[in-house]
């Protein structure tokens, strides 16, 4: 998933539009606290930010993300029509990972997004969470230094909440991104998953922790 956040609603319109018809999930916010709200719902893959914006500016927006733990890493992409070169130095030393200046091609901001999104798709080898250690690369998962089987949707979820650490994800959510956005089965599936998951884990299971009413998160704080 991609945020952009543009309050120029034609620029927006036909972004997002572009986005998702090259296959590339994407929502947009015309207002900071829109895309607050939205980050405090689901972590995107990539923020495309615009500086000149109302209530809060792109340049306090993209510090706020890079002070948080949660977000340090997320790959921004800066969108705006300051296209000086000191403008484009302050926002890449301030934690930009890229920059187009308005007016842009399409193209070439595809091209870029598609490019940052190579750049910052490696995930973490291994997690430690408590007891629980887990190598996606390796498909290992070991609780308490014991091995764990588990099957490929199982791992996937395991994964997807580990790397995503405190995150809360709705069943919708898991559902479209363990069992992809096609799938028409109930989300009683993901409850049926996690308490099997649960099981196999033993006493690591407990980190799975459940947000009721929402979905489930890892946490060690249990």
């Amino acid at each position: 998933m991609i945020y952009l956040v543009e309050d120029d609603d034609s620029i927006r319109d036909f972004v997002i539009y572009t986005l998702n018809s090259q296959g590339l999930p994407a929502a947009g916010f015309g207002l900071p606290s829109e895309f607050w709200s939205a980050m405090d719902q689901e972590l995107p893959d990539l923020v495309i930010l615009d500086l000149m914006l109302p209530e809060e500016d792109g340049l306090h927006i993209l510090k706020r993300l890079r002070e948080s733990a949660r977000t340090e890493k997320l790959p921004i992409l800066l969108l705006t029509a300051k296209s000086s070169e000191y403008d484009k130095v302050l926002g890449l030393d301030s934690g930009a990972d890229d920059y187009v200046a308005k007016p842009f091609g399409m193209l070439e901001l595809l091209s870029r997004i598609r490019a940052l999104l190579r750049r910052t798709e490696h995930k973490a080898e291994e997690f430690h969470i408590g007891e629980l250690y887990l190598c996606p690369a390796k498909h290992i998962v070991r609780c308490g230094g014991e091995d764990v089987v588990l099957t490929q949707k199982e791992f996937q979820m395991l994964c997807l909440l580990a790397e995503n650490r405190g995150t809360v994800f709705s069943r919708e959510q898991l559902i479209s991104k363990v069992w992809g956005y096609d799938f028409d089965g109930e989300t009683r599936t993901v409850d049926v998953h996690i308490r099997t998951l649960r099981q196999k884990l033993g006493k690591c299971g407990e980190y799975i922790c459940t947000v009721r009413g929402f979905g489930y998160k890892i946490s060690e704080d249990v």
